[in-house]
């Protein structure tokens, strides 16, 4: 497996496609986003192991997002390759017409629920149409499940479907190894986004902490994820993503007991204050995401767009952990 570095200024750091190679399937997974430059720097990176576009065979995708899924259109039409992503993001890869247009209902109907003002709203849908723009080609995706199996150059990937982040975000168990290429479900300094990333997602926070117990009993001991470097002490991370939750959502009954019932808008702005770009959705979302598990709970209720505390402060359970 040989790693490829790609540029990617506006999330969580520099992106990682994923290549294999060797007597089997020539296979790219995340090939990355879809810009001149980022494309430039994929082909030089082919380039380096001995490999050109219409040798791939297979581009396989993490997960949906333009950083980790905008090349693979264009890398298909020129090479053939099968494109592979997980059954819930396979017609968001496939820019399935009916797919983006639930997606955008969705997400008007969020944001409305959340409180979030017109402006923000106007700022985020131009960024979203910039996105659309921005030469992101639909492909053809053969979906897969979970416990699927891709074979990848001398090796085998098998899929471990990993929710949370987006609904269909799946990590791979290089098969015979106690390693995983595992997208964005754990990063080696940010937290992945969730409630935002992935609007779809049905109790996000919940399905992601179940994600990450199900990454940890799996005892690996290297994680490749889908920006940065190797994660080589995965239990370690997945403890501190885990505390850094909690840590969040004892922030968020704090803010509900210090300033009475709230929007998710309102909660995120004591969060995080005046946010920009993609994180005018990614606050809010987060936001949500923590007081839909306290609902879930019981120690808030949700009644015409606002939130309020129903348990004393120090009652609240905050342990994430106990959010499965």
């Amino acid at each position: 497996m040989h790693r490829i570095r790609l540029d990617n200024e506006e999330f969580e750091g520099r992106n990682n496609a994923y290549l294999f190679s060797g007597d089997g399937p020539t296979v790219l997974v995340d090939p990355g986003v879809a810009t001149d430059d980022v494309r430039s720097q994929l082909l030089a990176g082919l380039a380096d192991h001995g490999v050109e576009v219409p040798d791939l065979d297979a581009i396989v995708i993490t997960h949906w997002h333009p950083d980790h899924a905008g090349l693979a259109g264009a890398l298909q039409d020129e090479s053939g390759a099968t494109v592979y992503a997980h059954e819930a993001d396979a017609p968001v890869v496939a820019r399935d017409p009916a797919a983006m247009e639930a997606m955008d209902d969705l997400r008007t109907r969020r944001f409305d629920e959340w409180g979030v003002p017109a402006a923000d709203q106007a700022a985020l849908e131009r960024i979203f149409e910039a996105v659309s723009r921005a030469g992101w080609d639909p492909a053809s995706v053969e979906p897969f499940g979970d416990g699927d199996e891709i074979p990848a150059g001398d090796e085998t990937l098998v899929a471990l479907h990993s929710p949370g982040h987006t609904a269909g975000l799946s990590s791979f168990v290089i098969e015979g190894t106690d390693e995983a290429l595992v997208g964005d479900a754990v990063l080696p300094v940010y937290t992945p986004n969730v409630g935002g990333a992935d609007l779809r997602v049905e109790r996000p926070l919940g399905t992601y902490v179940e994600t990450l117990s199900r990454i940890e009993e799996r005892g690996f001991g290297v994680l490749y994820p889908g920006h940065r470097d190797p994660i080589e002490s995965p239990r370690d991370r997945i403890h501190a993503i885990l505390d850094h939750h909690a840590e969040r959502t004892g922030r968020v009954v704090q803010v509900l007991a210090e300033h009475g019932p709230a929007t998710a808008w309102e909660v995120s702005d004591h969060l995080f204050g005046e946010l920009s770009g993609i994180h005018v959705l990614h606050g809010p979302g987060e936001a949500w995401a923590h007081l839909d598990e306290l609902v879930a709970r019981g120690d808030v209720e949700h009644e015409a767009g606002r939130y309020r505390l129903v348990v004393d402060p120090d009652a609240a359970r905050t342990d994430v952990r106990d959010a499965g």
